[in-house]
């Protein structure tokens, strides 16, 4: 596996929204506990996979069936999600699994930046700068990366990479 780095500061970053922007600019100067290679990505793509196309598929459900709460009562589309829950408890186990696939992907020193496009951010160090490897659900392999502080718009292939990242 790669290199372990002590942490200066810690941040769990789940992001669902507009908080992926605040949080980037305290990426920037963040320590890592753990930098990968591009092996060491490789070797997790097959079980983020399954964690992501669950996480994905919760994701829809969540969606669906607040869909049908939104037709039963229009008050339901101006609620935040943790009211809906509130008036609605048999959500919570959909959100709950979702907050637990989001925890093991971090507990592998991943970074999930976005459910729907699949995306996961693995910390690198490419000669003296640590950037952001970056994999896409259905890429079979990590071959892209960008600065921690940029995004997925940011993509720059690997160099020497064994193939072409989706997008």
């Amino acid at each position: 596996m790669g290199n372990d780095k002590a942490a200066s500061s810690s941040v769990n970053l789940i992001t669902l929204g507009d908080a992926r922007h605040a949080h980037e600019a305290e990426l920037s100067t963040h320590h890592f506990d753990k930098l990968f290679t591009t092996d060491d990505a490789d070797e997790l793509v097959p079980t983020l996979e399954g964690l992501i196309g669950d996480l994905q598929h919760q994701a829809r459900t969540l969606r669906e069936r607040i869909q049908e709460f939104v037709l039963a009562d229009e008050d339901v589309d101006s609620m935040r999600l943790p009211e809906i829950i509130e008036r609605h408890p048999e959500l919570s186990p959909i959100t709950t699994r979702m907050g637990e696939i989001a925890y093991q992907i971090e507990s592998m020193g991943c970074f999930l930046k976005d459910i729907e496009l699949g995306l996961v951010d693995f910390p690198c160090e490419i000669g003296d700068e640590v950037v952001f490897l970056c994999w896409q659900f259905g890429e079979s392999r990590v071959s892209a990366w960008h600065p921690v502080e940029g995004g997925f718009g940011d993509r720059k292939p690997i160099p020497g990479a064994r193939t072409a990242y989706l997008n």
